[in-house]
């Protein structure tokens, strides 16, 4: 049975894309096409068949294969591409093309009937559709109304009082009062910051930050967003930046002893009852220097790309606990250890106490004499297999280990940890990571008890 477009005035059965299961993309998607039920007043929402053909996407938003066999969507692609018929009144014409590209309706209008394919810019579409929104009767000018208003207000943090999901999206917080406590935490210094700006609250500042790091929005989106000049964006930035990091620098993430076997998982505390953090390398990308030396320093060949890496460390239930300073990519997990304050402060660990790293991490001379022993999976030395006994013990270190890549994942859904960190922001390479695993000691524990 062919499938055909759901785009009005468009019948096209051929190349059809069916509507992505991501809710906010699928609204995206809805606002863009903009079908109209005046009858029943609700926004309208596809069927199990509603298809959009591949003429109302442009070329930028497909992938192909390495075969370049056959062309696919991105994960984030909107259609763009409609019809519009053009206004015979000149004076209503930038409006309605105005109007049109925020919500792509059909224009029509009897005393013209000449067809022009414009591009919707739908970066207004993601400013103006709200995760919950309740369109009334009048469908297409209440919305209409609502997405122009939205663009032409600015952002702030209360305008997501109610909406929970929002707030999730753009800051990571699970919502408003979360947002609040953590910016209480704060103090009163931030509203006596170095660089103040009279345009924001603090807290929208803060929000503004949050935003960078969550979504890595371009610091020219956030100046729209927030109605503020890019470069006030970018000093806003760079302050927020420094000032989380020496304020959440104060805290002693490295808990008592007592503190980690009192919350340490049944079946974690039952094979490696003696384990104090576990410990695993991360790297993130960074735009490739000019400097030949910087190139060099910063190339990891793992990657196979500039980077810089840091060693990560948490604790059995899924603490963050260790944050070491970011080195280029060439730098090696052991000459970051040597450097860190694991070997240097003789405070951090007791006497027969164990660390859990992966096999690329050699640093069991370095804390042999503390007497803390360090739990990696066997390495063969020569050998064509490994013992019984010790393929057993290398699958239990590993299902254990397996909680610091969870909580490295989590770190990255600040996707500013994801993207190429530009030129302009990599002197605060270090301190973003830092940050961004400080902040995700703020979110729900991702280790069971009994895991």
């Amino acid at each position: 049975m062919p499938q055909y477009c759901c785009v009005p005035n468009c019948k096209n059965s051929k190349g059809v894309h069916t509507f992505p299961k991501d809710p906010i993309l699928r609204k995206r998607w809805i606002v863009a096409i903009m079908r109209n039920e005046q009858q029943t007043g609700k926004l309208w929402q596809p069927g199990e068949h509603d298809r959009v053909c591949k003429d109302h996407f442009t070329n930028d938003v497909y992938t192909s294969t390495l075969l370049g066999e056959r062309k696919r969507l991105k994960k984030d692609a909107v259609p763009s591409l409609f019809t519009l018929k053009k206004s015979v009144c000149p004076r209503r014409k930038l409006r309605r093309v105005f109007e049109a590209s925020v919500n792509p309706v059909m224009l029509q209008n009897e005393e013209n009937e000449v067809i022009n394919e414009i591009v919707i810019d739908h970066s207004c579409v993601d400013v103006a559709v709200p995760v919950d929104c309740e369109p009334s009767q009048n469908h297409n000018v209440e919305i209409q109304c609502h997405l122009l208003s939205d663009i032409n207000s600015k952002f702030s943090i209360e305008n997501f009082c109610e909406n929970p999901r929002a707030i999730k999206y753009y800051s990571g917080f699970n919502d408003y009062a979360h947002f609040m406590f953590f910016f209480n935490l704060l103090g009163p210094v931030v509203f006596d910051l170095n660089y103040k700006c009279s345009l924001l609250e603090p807290k929208d500042q803060l929000f503004l930050t949050l935003m960078k790091l969550r979504q890595a929005k371009e610091d020219l989106e956030l100046s729209i967003f927030f109605k503020v000049s890019e470069s006030t964006v970018s000093q806003l930035i760079n302050v927020w930046i420094n000032f989380l990091y020496f304020l959440l620098k104060e805290i002693n993430i490295w808990p008592e002893k007592s503190i980690v076997q009192e919350n340490m998982p049944s079946k974690f505390k039952s094979a490696f009852p003696t384990t104090r953090v576990v410990l695993d390398a991360t790297e993130i990308p960074i735009s490739k220097p000019q400097n030949v030396d910087a190139q060099s320093m910063t190339f990891s060949t793992y990657k196979n790309k500039n980077t810089l890496k840091t060693i990560i460390g948490c604790s059995p239930r899924g603490l963050v606990s260790y944050i070491s300073d970011s080195y280029g990519g060439s730098v090696s997990d052991r000459q970051i250890i040597e450097r860190s304050t694991l070997v240097n402060n003789n405070g951090m660990f007791e006497s027969k106490d164990s660390i859990m790293a992966d096999r690329g991490i050699m640093v069991q001379d370095i804390f042999a004499s503390k007497n803390v022993f360090v739990n990696t999976p066997t390495m063969l030395k020569g050998k064509s297999q490994l013992e019984p006994e010790q393929v057993i013990h290398d699958r239990r270190i590993a299902s254990k280990r397996i909680h610091v890549e969870r909580v490295i994942g989590l770190g990255k859904t600040y996707k500013i940890l994801k993207k190429d960190l530009p030129a302009s922001k990599r002197a605060l390479g270090s301190r973003i990571v830092f940050v961004c695993y400080m902040l995700s000691n703020f979110h729900p524990s991702i280790v069971n008890r009994l895991a």
